[in-house]
């Protein structure tokens, strides 16, 4: 055998065997492409697509911690995006919430399809009797206070459904952005719905609700709704608005108009003025059906009015004040320092005072002062 034979016999049997080899090996298949999250601006910020569909998604909330004091500081009361009873005591109120917020939104050939939810999460005082009934002045206790759907609603085009606060509160607009704003109470706010919003253009709009109510006595005990229906104009100066309730169970009307201003870029006023046929005189114990109090006028008296405005010191700082007052003679007054530390996270300290009249409401019944005040700061991280 000569060294060329060799060779060649030598280089054939290695192409066997790298071929073999080659036989035996792990094929790698090529990665599927991968399906990112994509941005959606056409609601505004914070939205993106729900992969796979054509459906934006906004995840938000906040969480908030709260130290009140004094005779007033306690009383929760109710704002714009939190109305909840409040409790009274001499000592200080604390409060933790986690608040979960959902917003979704999706273009079809019957318009725009919304859906909105919050829940939220409470660890606080609860002055709470072991049987869940009334006020104990005797005792501080913290524990968890529950969890509370508060939005759950879903809208297609004008047309909206489920859990939400009344239009008797949420068409006319908050009683300002105070802490405490219900000193005097301007209505009643958590409800199912059945509501219609139309927008006519040129700054016109109009609501149609028909309304569940809540509560002992708020509740619809027959067939027919709580019925509720406003008008609005809005321009750059501010807003003129006014709504109307029917009450079924009381058979009883309420109604408030609403004027807003914005006088400077730096200063905002308001003024509300509310007036009901029932004028609950007779009781004021509230939670009993006879003395009247219906769904939507929860202030005493007739009438009532409340006021205030907004001074931006600069674009962290701002002052909010609010005066209220009803025919039982109730007076209320809330002023407030809100100090964005960064963004998204702000500071409230507000003082409150109320002087309780001839009938006092909701929770002061059973704490008739002719003069109480009080404190809250507040901590509050948005996202």
């Amino acid at each position: 055998m000569n060294i060329k034979s060799l060779l060649l016999g030598s280089a054939a049997a290695l192409i066997a065997v790298s071929g073999a080899r080659a036989a035996d090996a792990v094929v790698v298949a090529e990665p599927e492409p991968a399906e990112y999250v994509k941005i959606c601006d056409v609601y505004g910020s914070g939205y993106f697509y729900i992969p796979g569909t054509e459906t934006c998604l906004r995840i938000g909330g906040y969480v908030r911690y709260d130290i009140g004091m004094g005779d007033v500081g306690a009383f929760t009361g109710a704002e714009s995006v939190d109305h909840e009873d409040g409790d009274i005591q001499d000592t200080w109120y604390k409060n933790a919430r986690f608040t979960l917020k959902t917003w979704t939104g999706q273009e079809t050939e019957l318009g725009t399809l919304k859906t909105y939810t919050e829940t939220r999460f409470n660890f606080g005082n609860n002055n709470r009797h072991a049987d869940n009934t009334g006020t104990d002045f005797d005792s501080n206790p913290a524990g968890g206070k529950g969890v509370s759907l508060n939005f759950a609603w879903i809208q297609l085009g004008g047309l909206r459904v489920g859990k939400d606060e009344s239009a008797f509160n949420t068409f006319i607009g908050y009683a300002g952005n105070v802490i405490n704003d219900t000193l005097v109470p301007y209505g009643n706010f958590d409800t199912n719905v059945i509501q219609y919003y139309f927008d006519a253009g040129n700054g016109f709009s109009a609501v149609l609700s028909l309304e569940e109510g809540s509560g002992v006595v708020g509740t619809i005990d027959s067939y027919v709704p709580h019925v509720v229906g406003g008008l609005k104009y809005t321009q750059g100066w501010g807003a003129i608005a006014g709504v109307v309730a029917y009450d079924s169970n009381y058979e009883e009307v309420a109604g408030k108009v609403r004027l807003d201003v914005n006088a400077t870029d730096a200063i905002s006023l308001w003024v509300m003025g509310g007036y009901g046929t029932d004028d609950n005189l007779s009781d004021p114990t509230w939670a009993i059906p006879a003395g009247g109090r219906g769904f939507f006028k929860q202030w005493s008296g007739n009438w009532a009015v409340w006021g205030g405005g907004t001074y931006k010191f600069n674009e962290k700082t701002s002052f909010n004040a609010q005066l209220s007052y009803d025919e039982g003679k109730n007076f209320g007054v809330a002023a407030n320092i809100a100090y964005d530390v960064v963004p998204g996270f702000t500071v409230t300290a507000e003082v409150d005072y109320i002087n309780v009249g001839e009938d006092t409401v909701s929770d002061w019944t059973d704490a008739r002062q002719e003069d109480a005040i009080g404190g809250m700061l507040r901590f509050q991280r948005s996202f």
